[in-house]
């Protein structure tokens, strides 16, 4: 009778006894782990958008549910239960890639070459506007965008608010332009504003403090003349955002802002998907949503509108870094368009330290009506 050789893992068994049991106990620790979070992931399809208690949970990087189940799944060939762990990190992988972030269309290339009427549109957070001395920069990046329509968010400062000479410089550095601005949203236009309608939420919570119209009103609607009888509404939108980085988990108002927050978001999210809903014309929606591509909030834009990324070249686009100089890992500003409406090219700019939010800038233009 011809016995088999043995394998090396045979050999390193019988010289080590301790071998065997760190394998099988490394094993039982990659399926804990793959269960853990294939139980992580089905709960976040559940709960993200539909408890307000998850929105701590919705500050995982999206680009997670991609790398960890891959992870996983790579470490599983060296595992006694690859098998095992294979079908777990598969079934999360299928159950996550939706919340990744990956942008699947980035080859795609947009709606074609832009014809000679096309928008240039830049929408941008602004990051207190120019609070902390950034007044110059803040400009050279808005002039060197050179686009048709400015969507801008917090035009405020952390206390305060812009004085009546921040405006005049705003006209001033825009002539031409129509100016509307309503609490801390301001849309630029160099094409005629038919209409401006600040978003009034129903039921929305008492303001804190002295916000004012910052706090009544995240959304400003613009209805842009193109010519030849065209409208374009452009939605100029700023979400509050669902926590306050200053309080850690095991603080109480940790949680009571993150209610409170949103007790605000919910109005502003219905009020959104009412008026595009009763709106005839194509629109465009650009702005800090303050939703990242794993939340389930996302549920809540209104429907018929699709996410401009398919005119991006990024397999990855990400808009806001945690800190300063740290690479962008989520996306939180984002643009929607009708069906009507064709993008012919979209991609995140730089702001030049600015803001820690990069800006959207698109190319866009109108179908047939």
């Amino acid at each position: 009778m011809t016995t088999a050789a043995p394998t090396a893992d045979t050999a390193a068994d019988q010289a080590s006894p301790a071998g065997p049991a760190r394998r099988r106990w490394l094993a039982a620790v990659l399926v804990g782990v793959a269960s853990l979070w294939l139980a992580f992931t089905a709960a976040h399809r559940g709960l993200s958008g539909r408890w307000w208690l998850w929105l701590a949970v919705d500050t995982v990087p999206p680009l997670a549910f991609l790398l960890v189940p891959l992870t996983l799944g790579a470490v599983a060939a060296v595992s006694r239960r690859r098998r095992t762990v294979a079908l777990l990190a598969a079934v999360g992988l299928l159950l996550g890639a939706g919340l990744s972030g990956i942008n699947v269309r980035w080859w795609h290339g947009g709606d074609g070459p832009a014809p000679v009427d096309a928008l240039r549109v830049f929408s941008w957070n602004t990051g207190y506007w120019d609070e902390g001395g950034e007044t110059e920069e803040l400009y050279r990046v808005l002039r060197n965008a050179d686009a048709d329509v400015y969507l801008l968010q917090e035009y405020w400062y952390e206390r305060g608010r812009p004085t009546e000479a921040t405006l005049d410089r705003l006209r001033a550095e825009f002539p031409g332009y129509q100016v509307v601005v309503v609490g801390e949203l301001v849309t630029l236009s160099r094409v005629p504003v038919l209409r401006q309608v600040p978003l009034e939420p129903v039921d929305l919570p008492p303001a804190i403090a002295e916000a004012g119209d910052e706090w009544r009103y995240k959304t400003l609607r613009t209805d842009l003349d193109l010519g030849g009888g065209r409208v374009l509404s452009a939605y100029n939108l700023h979400l509050p955002v669902q926590l306050s980085p200053e309080h850690g988990l095991l603080d109480g108002d940790f949680y009571r802002i993150m209610r409170a927050q949103r007790a605000q978001r919910e109005p502003q999210w219905r009020a959104l998907a009412r008026d595009v809903h009763a709106n005839p014309n194509p629109v465009l929606l650009a702005g800090d949503l303050n939703t990242t591509p794993a939340m389930g909030d996302r549920r809540k834009l209104p429907d018929g509108l699709r996410d401009a990324s398919y005119a991006m070249p990024s397999p990855y686009p990400a808009s806001w870094a945690h800190r300063p100089g740290w690479p962008p890992w989520w996306r939180l500003d984002w643009a929607f368009v009708s069906p009507q409406v064709r993008v012919h090219s979209y991609h995140f700019g730089d702001g030049r330290g600015a803001s820690d939010h990069r800006p959207q800038e698109l190319v866009v233009s109108l179908g047939d009506q």
